[in-house]
């Protein structure tokens, strides 16, 4: 049982993957403050009522959040996360992810709080050179938004030096599925992922599913990707968050589930799931895109004891699909 005394703020408590990790931080007894700007989260996924509206970019806000609370630790999940946005707007992916995280982290050094986990990705890799991609595999980001992630990553080994700040860097790979509880799920507007468009076809919401690129070097042509559901998400950050508490060391990990599935593997599982047949229209591939995304995730098993729960792609879909009938 964890002390309740510990305190964390999740930043982007409201959104898809923090609403979930703020169940888990509930869950196991943490006292729990939420600031979202509501931008792409939602109020009602939000588990409690210590929430607070407001923005990142607001040093005012944030210098009255610290002065208020005493933070044991804070967990950043209020990111851009839009590869083809990002291309088309990389200023907006550097102010908000980069931007507005240097006033996070300056609010923290001058209150004296120490211990941070963030929200990372393997697009900080970019064109994976070997697969499965491991944490030594070189950074080289194809996009905007895998560079600002890089970033900000670059940023806190530099605030590890300076002031002492201990973090975990969370490199994930493609977070789906939603809580069994039916409660919290993934919510985008507009939506980009393809797991819930997939299901939004299968539900009649739109009449077709595009496929961006048919010609990679894969053996259907289609994108290989790694999915990880969102509650072992949540649970490997909570391994985190408990090992940096104990006096834990800065640390970087990926999270994936060693798995790869095409574009079309995914559609053809949604199918058998739902017993629909799904309209697809091929499409021209997307810029920034890599062909194949495969984590290997044996550094943080073997030194947190991460054990993905929800670690194959039925239970993952059907999670999200049980979800969505239910919006």
């Amino acid at each position: 049982m964890k002390n309740t005394k510990q305190k964390i703020l999740v930043v982007g408590g409201a959104g898809y993957i923090g609403s979930h990790m703020v169940r888990q931080l509930v869950n196991a007894r943490y006292d729990v403050v939420i600031l979202d700007n509501l931008s792409t989260g939602r109020r009602r996924l939000v588990q409690g009522d210590d929430f607070v509206q407001g923005d990142l970019g607001d040093p005012a806000l944030l210098s009255r959040l610290f002065g208020t609370h005493i933070f044991d630790a804070v967990m950043h999940f209020a990111a851009f996360s839009q590869v083809g946005e990002s291309m088309n707007q990389p200023l907006e992916y550097y102010r908000n992810n980069l931007a507005e995280t240097i006033f996070l982290l300056d609010a923290m050094m001058r209150h004296g709080v120490r211990r941070f986990i963030f929200s990372s990705t393997a697009a900080v890799y970019g064109e994976p050179m070997a697969i499965p991609i491991t944490e030594e595999h070189p950074c080289m980001p194809t996009n905007p938004y895998g560079n600002t992630k890089l970033a900000v990553e670059r940023m806190l080994v530099d605030c590890d030096a300076a002031h002492g700040l201990k973090f975990t860097a969370l490199r994930y790979f493609n977070a789906a599925g939603a809580d069994e509880c039916g409660e919290i799920g993934e919510m985008h507007d507009p939506e980009t992922h393809l797991i819930p468009i997939i299901l939004k076809a299968a539900s009649g919401q739109i009449d077709h599913i595009r496929v961006f690129g048919t010609d990679y070097p894969t053996a259907d042509g289609t994108c290989i990707r790694d999915y990880v559901h969102v509650n072992d998400l949540a649970q490997a950050h909570l391994l985190a968050l408990d090992a940096l508490l104990a006096g834990g060391e800065s640390n970087v990990y990926n999270l994936g589930s060693s798995n790869g599935f095409s574009v079309k593997e995914v559609i053809g599982k949604v199918e058998a799931i739902t017993g629909k047949r799904l309209p697809v229209v091929d499409a021209s591939r997307r810029p920034g895109d890599p062909a194949i995304l495969i984590a290997s995730s044996e550094k943080i098993k073997q030194e947190l004891g991460w054990n993905p729960v929800y670690n194959d792609l039925e239970t993952i879909i059907r999670t999200a699909w049980d979800w969505h009938l239910k919006q």
